[in-house]
């Protein structure tokens, strides 16, 4: 009885092949790859390489689910070679040996002259120690190594091993071809079309726009919703937009503090308030804070910009900026969250300046490279004994001048670092400066 229940339960409509949706629709041919046209397009190096089967070791790189693994897998489907699958967190260096020791024998063999292929996975939780091992035998072409990874291989990979690796970048796929992914699944028999699915445009949308790029996210969605929704009298499973939302788990943000995204996200940000786009600013601000990020860290961010970008064509921009690291640090989060989006913006809508980070980097320069200037005997400290040397004698006090300026000395051989912008507050200094230098005068009166 037991074993008559078992089979009539594999035979419901709700079986499928226990492959992943993702694992079964898995391109067979290069015409039914969806994005990474920058690399697999007609006449690309990369695709030349494929047809022709003769592809060196190469690492693949890019954020999750935009197809490294399915194209690893289609050449090895393609190629002549011995194939191997590793991954790197959970494989150990006695492993990997057996593994190039046998590319030795097979290379060698007079008989087969055959290569192995080995598909890495994760590669960047090698060490040095197990990256070396693998050099021999990739310089000498015992064995095709496709390493794969979601981190910048030239952070994580000896520049020894990675000198002999094709470097392939996968992006992030695009909207586009994440509905070219979903409507291959729903027509194809390797993908749901057994179970008779309807996707409402509303459901389509909310799972395109919630895998973020990711096709595999995209894939588990719509396999567990179709088998989770009954069919109806017609025996059409519809997914409408609830059922779309319960079957995709709450979007995870794509952000590592310790990886490239950390660094890639902070900058975007701060780029983003140097290019006065306060929306974009504060898009980055939340998707950091959201992720987790520790608010302190962000606020530095908008000190440095503060200054480094804004500088003198408004002041206060450092101030507030200034006020908003205390408060956050003080408030934590979520209202952190408030006080530096208010700073955010303020830096982002302030004109810009990088006059003082650029006269600060030429000073230091000069200080550094440039000609010994000594303090000159009028600008030294006469306190002290210093009197008695002579320090401070002759120095004109310039609050006793007119206007509380007066031509002296400052600087033996002179040399201009700092040049005002005509942003802001920052052209009031630059007008200012050239009235005392007489600049504006040697103009015809007229700022310059």
């Amino acid at each position: 009885m037991s074993d008559q229940l078992f089979k009539e339960e594999q035979n419901t409509e709700n079986s499928l092949d226990p492959m992943p949706l993702s694992a079964r629709l898995a391109p067979s041919d290069l015409s039914e790859f969806s994005g990474q046209e920058h690399i697999l397009g007609s006449g690309k190096l990369l695709r030349r390489a494929l047809e022709s089967d003769n592809l060196k070791s190469a690492v693949f790189f890019g954020p999750s689910g935009s197809g490294k693994t399915a194209l690893a897998r289609y050449i090895a489907s393609k190629t002549k070679a011995q194939v191997f699958e590793l991954n790197a967190a959970t494989a150990g260096v006695a492993e990997l040996k057996k593994i190039l020791e046998f590319s030795k024998g097979l290379s060698s063999g007079i008989a087969q002259k055959r290569r192995v292929l080995l598909i890495l996975d994760e590669i960047h939780h090698f060490n040095r120690t197990q990256q070396d091992v693998l050099l021999p035998s990739v310089e000498k072409g015992e064995v095709i190594l496709i390493g794969m990874t979601t981190e910048n291989p030239f952070f994580y990979i000896n520049n020894a091993l990675l000198s002999r690796f094709i470097v392939v970048e996968f992006k992030q796929l695009e909207e586009g071809h994440l509905r070219e992914i979903l409507a291959r699944a729903l027509r194809l028999e390797a993908g749901v079309k057994s179970l008779n699915v309807e996707v409402s445009g509303e459901a389509a949308d909310y799972l395109v726009s919630n895998s973020i790029g990711d096709a595999r996210r995209l894939l588990n969605a719509l396999e567990l919703a179709a088998v989770t929704t009954k069919p109806d009298s017609k025996g059409i499973r519809k997914i409408d937009f609830e059922t779309a939302k319960e079957s995709i788990q709450r979007r995870s943000l794509r952000y590592d503090k310790s990886s490239d995204e950390h660094y890639d996200h902070i900058s975007a940000f701060i780029k983003s308030m140097r290019g006065s786009d306060p929306d974009a600013a504060v898009y980055w601000l939340a998707k950091m804070l959201a992720a987790g990020e520790d608010p302190r860290f962000v606020a530095r961010r908008i000190l440095i910009c503060a200054s480094e970008d804004v500088g003198n064509a408004n002041p206060m921009a450092l101030v507030l900026a200034e006020s908003a690291f205390r408060a956050a640090e003080a408030l934590g989060m979520p209202e952190a969250r408030i006080i530096l989006a208010q700073a955010a913006i303020y830096v982002a809508c302030s004109p810009k300046s990088n006059a003082s980070y650029l006269a600060v980097n030429e000073a230091m320069a000069e200080a550094e490279k440039g000609k010994e200037r000594p303090v000159p005997m009028h600008l030294r400290d006469a306190t002290k004994d210093g009197e008695a040397f002579g320090h401070g004698k002759g120095y004109k006090y310039p609050h006793d001048f007119p206007n509380h300026y007066v031509e002296q000395e400052y600087m033996p051989e002179p040399k201009k670092f700092y040049r005002p912008t005509d942003q802001g507050f920052e052209a009031e200094i630059g007008k200012r400066l050239k009235k005392l230098r007489g600049e504006d005068k040697q103009s015809g009166g007229k700022a310059v």
